[in-house]
């Protein structure tokens, strides 16, 4: 589900935009993706019958951050490339511009070297290096989680509230600013999910309070809902400070939108077992998250191409329901594609 949002949410404009929860909440997908890419790190890490030993759960996550560094290398050759050749091909210079594509093509010495180095992102393609940021910190967190977990939650809270209270963020180059997904902030979503499936597995209180929690967790949503549809937001000149703890801010994600994200969480937990049964729908759905990186990187990819068609032909509904009904498919069949690869191994190649 959220690798769909996702895709869908990059495409602005496109008429089914309006029809995913992210027009609804104050949160969007992005918390979603990170929440469950640290429920994941539990699955992969504390094992079934035992955890995982410390070396090894180095190199797992060490071993994953470079896949997810060498996607984001990938894509973004990739969607250079398609911006280049749009440009190229409508005869529109201003196209270079598009997704902060510009540095590049005017600078490209110090911007190749800003995008190697994660200091320079185009826009919609600015998550992978979040999630390289999150997985270099995770093993912090996964190894005191194994001491005490609260302390690791702590920990990770403390860093959470001193980048909101000091606005710390990691800084771009060449171009001047600050990274749009703050990974000192967002490494606390990520620990959530990581010690919440910890907990969710192996303690009985924690399952009973957040079963408790679903009407609480309603009313919250609905609170987000009714803020977000009247387009209510605080006034950043006139919060108090540390002014962060009172904006809806995206990248620090700001209280209001972790509670927001939590409740959308805690109202919504039971609602896969409606569609458990539905394995026409359950399998293909799933396979999408078993290969979360690849459909993600193909979403990018897909997201973009969808943009400049838009830019290029005369905008319709038939025409983005082209568009995203092909590219929901397309990601499925990149899903299909991958398990299959996995399938088609022989003996040899495993070897």
């Amino acid at each position: 589900m959220a690798l769909i949002t996702i895709f869908v949410n990059h495409v602005p404009g496109n008429a089914f935009e309006s029809w995913t929860y992210s027009h609804y909440t104050i949160s969007d997908a992005a918390e979603l993706f990170v929440f469950l890419a640290g429920w994941s790190i539990a699955l992969a890490t504390e094992g079934r019958t035992a955890p995982e030993p410390a070396l090894r759960v180095l190199l797992r996550l060490a071993s994953r951050a470079v896949e997810v560094y060498r996607a984001q290398m990938v894509i973004v050759l990739i969607a250079l490339s398609m911006i280049a050749g749009a440009a190229v091909y409508l005869d529109n210079p201003l196209i270079l511009d598009w997704h902060h594509a510009g540095p590049f093509f005017r600078d490209p010495v110090q911007t190749t070297v800003g995008l190697v180095l994660l200091t320079h992102k185009l826009g919609f393609f600015n998550i992978l290096p979040l999630y390289v940021g999150l997985l270099t910190l995770a093993p912090i967190f996964v190894l005191t989680a194994r001491m005490n977990r609260w302390a690791a939650l702590g920990l990770s809270l403390a860093l959470y509230g001193t980048s909101l209270a000091f606005e710390i963020n990691l800084p771009s180059w060449p171009v001047q600013g600050d990274w749009f997904f703050n990974p000192l902030a967002w490494q606390f979503l990520l620990v959530l999910g990581f010690l919440s499936a910890l907990w969710a597995r192996d303690s009985v209180t924690f399952q009973v309070w957040t079963r408790r929690a679903m009407p609480l967790a309603i009313v919250v949503l609905l609170i987000g809902t009714l803020l977000n549809a009247s387009g209510i937001r605080p006034d950043p000149f006139t919060v108090p400070e540390p002014r962060l703890f009172f904006l809806f801010n995206k990248s620090y994600v700001s209280p209001a939108r972790l509670l927001d994200f939590l409740a959308v969480v805690l109202a919504f937990q039971s609602a896969y077992d409606l569609f458990r049964h539905a394995s026409w729908l359950t399998h293909p759905v799933s396979a999408l998250g078993r290969n979360s990186l690849a459909v993600f990187s193909m979403g990018s990819i897909l997201a973009l191409a969808a943009q400049l068609v838009r830019f290029a032909l005369p905008r319709s509904f038939f025409l983005d329901l082209a568009l995203i009904s092909f590219g929901i498919f397309f990601l499925l069949i990149t899903a299909w594609f991958v398990e299959w690869r996995y399938r088609s191994r022989g003996p040899s190649l495993q070897d």
